[in-house]
């Protein structure tokens, strides 16, 4: 189902927003090739291509925050602007931006940050505070939501924190006459009844006239919400497709340049061996008396919705966050789960690659060499001798079986894009060969091609006889790479789904079946 958004193709209306040939050079490379878009007033263009394509340079031109090549051109609603922008000229011209890291200041409350772009405007001495407030209920009553506005913003759960960018971004755009609302990546972090919520925002942004730029590596998204959509490969345009009238393998086909096969699992494990490791009784934050049973070379897929729990076992089971009870078993000891460190953990061969890239699975400032060899660095290298030379070839080997582009082990780490940090994460672990891997949304933010990737280095691991926990919100991934998939619901295993009975489908109406009623005596296997 595409986006019923208004489009408007009345004869002499300009459209809300062109970029012509623009171009972008960093140290002599081009991000952006003369590439252009064109956004209709009322329509929602989706703005595809892999990491690395150019989609966050070119949003990043539109902020300002880049100075394209001379020559670069940008028209809002027909009239032509000189680029770079100024600071604060985004917004004086009707472009308001949603990032993938929302820009918010959690330091602060929700109205103070719904406040921000207004006080910078108007450099007021005195804010008529119980006014602000009650305008602020009402902007986020419109679109149904209901945040208390004293509320800091770092006590937010994240779905509240997206919703308060949203709802802070169209109400910027309000102020302005037509304009353009700029989605990056604004899904990753929202379960699917928020991006619902979400899509019915964009509609109604649309249907009022304006413009919506909406950049997703979810094809399926992009299909339901776009109208048109503009491809970017290696910088270049790589086609514009109206959405009604292309397949989603055509999609995925134009954004990587070549037909991508489907990735799928092999055989699973015989079930009927003894499991070779059992997580028993695990409870802790969100988490209540869980058992799990494991077998080597096995898939486990985690999912649920938003605050079922799942997503807390991997951090519990590697004791990066404390549980209240539990422990883990394996052929070698058992080990109590309250007592659990991280240390602890990878000593008894369990690795963790969190979901949160940037801030919990590598260090962005630090090159690729040091990132990828910290877990060795004890193991190989004398205490009092750190060998630049070796941990460079190592890494630069890794780089390679990696499948890591570039792979420039002297790079600092947050140069790549994410799809490629995230294969220096999965090498960084991988390598030391752990007996079970903890996955927290391996390919969140991570696109089509280095998806691809990323499932081989999974299926690499389980055939050298790995267990693999997954904790995805992701039920086309789990369909893909999952043996087995365990449906959370108020902190608790609900349902079962296995080998052929695992789809995207399945996997959806189970977990909104048991998220309106619970028994905790109900279990379903397929």
């Amino acid at each position: 189902m595409t986006s019923q958004a208004f489009i408007a193709d009345e004869p002499g209306r300009p459209p809300a927003l062109e970029l012509i040939t623009l171009s972008k050079t960093f140290g002599g490379q081009k991000a952006l090739d003369n590439a252009a878009l064109s956004v209709k007033q009322g329509e929602v263009h989706g703005l595809l291509g892999t990491n690395g394509s150019g989609k966050s340079t070119l949003i990043k031109v539109l902020a300002g925050f880049h100075t394209p090549d001379a020559g670069s051109r940008l028209l809002i609603r027909g009239e032509e602007y000189p680029l770079p922008l100024p600071p604060g000229g985004a917004r004086k011209l009707g472009l308001s931006f949603v990032h993938q890291h929302l820009g918010l200041i959690p330091s602060l409350s929700v109205l103070e940050n719904m406040m921000l772009g207004r006080l910078a405007d108007d450099q007021r001495l005195l804010v008529n505070w119980p006014a602000e407030r009650r305008r602020c209920v009402a902007a986020m009553a419109r679109y149904g939501v209901e945040i208390d506005p004293r509320a800091t913003v770092s006590d937010l759960q994240p779905v509240e924190r997206a919703l308060l960018a949203i709802v802070r971004a169209v109400e910027e755009l309000n102020e302005a006459e037509g304009g353009v609302l700029v989605l990056d990546e604004p899904t990753p972090f929202l379960p699917r009844r928020d991006v619902e919520r979400l899509f019915s925002v964009v509609r109604r942004v649309a249907a009022e006239g304006a413009g919506v730029i909406f950049v997703s590596h979810d094809v399926d998204e992009v299909m339901e919400i776009t109208n048109r959509c503009t491809i970017l490969r290696d910088g270049r345009v790589g086609g514009v497709l109206t959405t009604s009238e292309t397949s989603k393998a055509e999609f995925v086909e134009r954004i990587i340049g070549r037909k991508l096969e489907r990735h799928m699992r092999g055989a699973p494990g015989n079930e009927a061996t003894l499991p070779a490791a059992r997580v028993i009784g695990l409870s802790g934050e969100g988490v209540d008396a869980v058992s799990i049973d494991l077998h080597r070379g096995e898939v486990i897929g985690l999912t649920g919705l938003v605050g079922s729990g799942y997503a807390n076992v991997p951090y519990l089971l590697f004791g990066a966050k404390k549980a209240d009870a539990g422990r883990f078993q394996d052929a070698k000891a058992s080990s109590d789960l309250t007592t659990m460190t991280p240390a602890n953990a990878i000593r008894r061969g369990i690795a963790l690659i969190p979901g949160d890239r940037a801030n919990a699975a590598a260090i962005g400032t630090l090159p690729i060499t040091d990132n990828v060899t910290m877990p060795l660095l004890g193991n190989i290298f004398p205490a009092y001798c750190v060998a630049r030379n070796a941990m460079t070839r190592l890494a630069l080997d890794l780089g390679r079986r990696f499948e890591v582009m570039p792979n420039n082990p002297l790079l600092p780490m947050n140069a790549l894009s994410g799809g490629n940090q995230q294969k220096v994460v999965l090498a960084k672990w991988l390598q030391t060969k752990p007996s079970l891997v903890l996955l927290d949304e391996p390919t969140q933010g991570v696109d089509v091609g280095a998806r691809a990737a990323v499932f081989s280095q999974i299926q690499a691991a389980t055939d050298e006889g790995a267990m693999v926990l997954c904790a995805s919100s992701d039920y086309e991934q789990l369909e893909q790479i999952a043996d087995r998939v365990l449906i959370f619901a108020h902190g608790q295993i609900v349902a079962e789904l296995k080998g052929a009975a695992i789809s995207k489908t399945a996997i959806a109406e189970l977990c909104y079946a048991h998220s309106e009623a619970f028994t905790t005596d109900m279990e379903i296997v397929l």
